[in-house]
């Protein structure tokens, strides 16, 4: 019997809207059609599409939203405009509306949604390939928000968790690669976020940034695709001052498979994870570490932010699609994780602090 998955990082409308996936088809169908197509470096590597998440009993996961905005002169990919940003995660929400509408996803919001949702994914009378996968949606980068009062706009439509930054310079704080502090019009949405009780997601921040938000801010924090600095040591991954503070906050912290975030030796478009022997045992490492920091298995989870600009080429080589992180099961077994720890990792420590962030 297979354990529910909860993934806390998959950029699925960005997948189904800028790379053109149909994701209610078989992966291998994608694939194909991708086959001759060489404007992106995973073309035809791809790890995820909806019948492979609930293959994988994946049945909840944080969906994002992604448009960044890149200044005049940016080498950053990205919308010349806030305007034109804002209208990119229009056309990523109404591709989640229309997973609805197939009854592919459904959108949760709310503690209610989210146990009538465990009810069913926890019903073995129904197959796992029968049910809508549920999402909560999150943005990825605040950029598009064309001024805070978009904020509310956003929340009416579903919007339950934010990072502020994304890659390079950003409008409301600058993110990886980049140093700085948060902006001003950064300190102003955290504001209206925390009235609004919504997530802050610290992904992405600068070391500035990240002691600023979790000084400022009073709302629900989480990390959903991040790994530890100790095992590869650049400002995307977490300090252990950054773990320890996310630890007292009641925070999770996703493991992403990126072997870039993985593994120090990992050059984007140029290394193998073969030859490297990347494997989705290292994640574990990582995933050690905090463990050892917290005293316990709470505060680490999956956010593999598989298909994140990257596909097979960039994953762990015994990884060919997201049902693959069933086998974290064995591995972890296999690491001497207790059940508990394992169904800690899985589902339950997101779900732990989704309920005591949503009683509020």
């Amino acid at each position: 019997m297979k354990r529910l998955i909860f993934d806390a990082h998959l950029d699925l409308s960005m997948n189904a809207i800028e790379w053109n996936r149909d994701l209610t088809r078989p992966l291998t169908e994608i694939r194909q059609r991708e086959m001759n197509m060489s404007d992106k470096p995973d073309r035809g590597k791809g790890t995820v599409c909806l019948p492979e998440l609930r293959k994988g009993k994946i049945g909840i996961v944080v969906a994002t939203q992604l448009a960044r905005f890149t200044p005049y002169g940016s080498a950053l990919s990205g919308w010349n405009s806030p305007q034109q940003a804002w209208s990119m995660t229009q056309a990523q929400l109404a591709w989640y509306r229309e997973m609805e509408v197939l009854g592919e996803m459904i959108q949760i919001t709310d503690a209610e949604q989210l146990e009538t949702h465990l009810a069913l994914w926890n019903d073995d009378s129904k197959p796992d390939e029968e049910k809508p996968v549920g999402y909560i949606l999150s943005l990825e980068g605040a950029d598009s928000l064309v001024d805070v009062s978009y904020l509310h706009r956003a929340y009416g439509y579903g919007l339950r968790a934010i990072g502020l930054s994304h890659f390079g310079p950003g409008r409301y704080a600058p993110g990886t690669k980049t140093e700085g502090p948060i902006t001003p019009l950064g300190f102003e949405l955290l504001g209206e976020m925390s009235k609004l009780n919504m997530i802050l997601d610290t992904t992405h921040l600068t070391d500035q940034g990240f002691d600023q938000v979790l000084d400022f801010y009073e709302g629900p924090v989480w990390s959903s695709h991040h790994n530890v600095r100790k095992f590869v040591p650049n400002q995307r991954q977490l300090s252990d001052h950054q773990i320890e503070r996310l630890i007292k906050r009641g925070a999770v912290i996703g493991g992403m498979l990126d072997c870039w975030a993985m593994d120090i030796r990992f050059i984007d478009t140029v290394s193998d994870p073969w030859q490297l022997d990347i494997r989705l045992e290292q994640l574990v490492d990582h995933w050690d570490h905090i463990c050892q920091l917290a005293g316990n298995s709470h505060h680490v989870a999956i956010g593999s932010d598989l298909d994140g600009i990257f596909g097979t080429e960039q994953s762990p080589w015994d990884l060919n699609s997201s049902a693959d992180l069933q086998k974290f099961e064995f591995i972890l077994s296999n690491r001497g994780y207790k059940e508990s720890d394992i169904d800690n990792i899985f589902s339950k420590n997101w779900l732990r602090f989704l309920r005591k962030a949503w009683s509020k």
